[in-house]
């Protein structure tokens, strides 16, 4: 069984609900949700076939200023001791 791949980008106040818009209008690119609101962090679980399209994007917001900073991390979820 394939597990989606983890990221954590945190992401300028001001564009969160642009960049929650851009990623519903992709189906199953990604399943998004705010990890730290006072922080701004978003966690996404991404489709190991969407793994190209999802970064070629978040480079994009990256460039554009959207996004402030993206980290590809190991699925917190797979942890034993994991609280959703």
């Amino acid at each position: 069984m394939d597990y989606c791949l983890y990221y954590q980008a945190q992401v300028k106040k001001e564009f969160c609900w642009f960049l929650v818009g851009v990623l519903k209008s992709y189906e199953h690119m990604a399943f998004d949700r705010t990890i730290d609101k006072q922080k701004s962090i978003f966690e996404f679980y991404v489709p190991p076939k969407m793994q190209k399209y999802f970064e070629d994007l978040m480079a994009y917001f990256k460039k554009e200023g959207i996004i402030t900073s993206i980290e590809q991390k190991e699925n917190r979820l797979l942890s034993p001791d994991a609280k959703v």
